[in-house]
């Protein structure tokens, strides 16, 4: 298939402004949620298993744990919208979010509810099915920092 270079970059903007959307509003959509109680009941299990994350929820209680994880990742989500009126504060929420996403992805590990391993070798159950997606916002996460650095160097 053949493609005009316009038309291809056309593509290519259209795929990064979609990213980007997409990103914020899986931040901002799931950060919410984090201040309802189902929320924090989902969440246990991942919390729980996670060394540093068990610790928290001692210190702060799951609640407050959860509204301060949903906080910021409405925050971060804010900071990666910013892009077009302040791209290094986006660059800045991108780069969390990497963070964020690399620190879920550790839930894989931590997490024993992740796997299913009474089928023969181990398999994804759904929380691990849930986490996983994070390998995909991660590398959206680098993408648009990557994106907004650039824009960040620009006159």
């Amino acid at each position: 298939m053949r493609m005009r270079p316009a038309a291809a970059g056309n593509l290519q903007i259209a795929g990064a402004s979609t990213l980007r959307f997409g990103l914020v509003l899986n931040l901002v959509i799931i950060g919410r949620l984090k201040f309802e109680d189902y929320e924090v009941e989902n969440i246990r299990p991942l919390i729980t298993s996670s060394p540093p994350f068990s610790r928290l929820a001692a210190m702060l209680g799951e609640q407050r744990l959860a509204r301060l994880i949903g906080a910021t990742e409405i925050i971060i989500g804010s900071l990666i919208a910013a892009k077009s009126f302040a791209p290094r504060a986006s660059a800045l929420g991108s780069l969390a979010a990497a963070g964020m996403f690399t620190t879920t992805l550790s839930f894989l590990v931590t997490t024993p509810e992740a796997w299913q391993e009474r089928h023969g070798e181990p398999k994804l159950s759904l929380a691990g099915q849930f986490l996983v997606k994070d390998i995909v916002l991660l590398g959206a996460s680098l993408f648009t920092a990557a994106e907004s650095l650039r824009d960040a160097r620009r006159p």
